[in-house]
């Protein structure tokens, strides 16, 4: 399935990929020194909020170790842009000409070590490295087109779709297992899907009912992925 037929109808990627070559490797040795010298790292615990949207966007955050959302705050519920993992920079679309906020919060899943990088040395080795500029746009397309997807499942497909999506996302780019311990809560879920907690509680239970999955606790095993795969596609 093509990156197309991801965002018209197949499986909505719930983060965005993590490319195999390290955005700090492309450096060279002078900069790595202007960014070693220009960052620091903080750990957080799980639940920690790392930044809040409309916060000053003075720094770029690289996940070193965790998991993290990316959400937009109202009153009374949240919205889940994407989760990352670790190796991946955030805080990217906050760079653009007369923009000196954060668009969104970050808050973690799991104890998570982030490096704050100081937000102007980041753009002027964005202005001096061709290399580093290029795996940067990279990036934010990759994000882009990821969110295109969370876009179409959110507003185009049923419940059950929604669901289906989020957890082959957790399997196949997350966790890259058929199992895994998912740190979300069911509340979390909902914010994800779009869905109430209590409509994921049922559709979880009706997944699990059907055989497409088992559930101990937090321990979650995808048994039958073409089924979710086709409940995602036409959900």
């Amino acid at each position: 399935m093509n990156q197309l037929d991801e965002i018209n109808g197949g499986v909505s990627r719930c983060s965005a990929f993590d490319f195999e070559q390290s955005w700090y490797e492309i450096l060279t040795d002078e900069e790595k020194i202007l960014i070693d010298s220009n960052s620091v790292s903080i750990d957080f615990k799980k639940g920690e909020t790392v930044c809040k949207r409309g916060a000053f966007a003075s720094h770029i955050f690289f996940l070193e170790e965790g998991l993290v959302k990316v959400y937009l705050e109202e009153k009374t519920k949240n919205l889940i842009i994407t989760l990352y993992k670790k190796n991946s920079l955030l805080g990217l679309s906050a760079i653009f000409n007369g923009n000196d906020k954060l668009p969104y919060s970050i808050a973690t899943y799991t104890d998570s070590s982030i490096r704050m990088i100081d937000m102007q040395i980041f753009k002027q080795l964005l202005m001096q490295n061709s290399g580093f500029s290029y795996h940067i746009i990279n990036l934010l397309n990759e994000s882009t087109s990821q969110i295109y997807g969370r876009f179409f499942s959110l507003t185009q497909k049923q419940l059950h779709g929604r669901l289906a999506d989020i957890l082959l996302c957790f399997s196949h780019r997350i966790f890259l297992s058929d199992s895994f311990d998912l740190p979300l809560s069911r509340a979390d879920l909902g914010d994800l899907t779009g869905m109430s907690t209590e409509s994921v509680i049922r559709i979880m239970k009706e997944f699990k009912d059907d055989g497409l999955i088992d559930m101990h606790g937090k321990q979650i095993h995808l048994l039958d992925i073409g089924r979710l795969e086709r409940i995602s596609e036409f959900g």
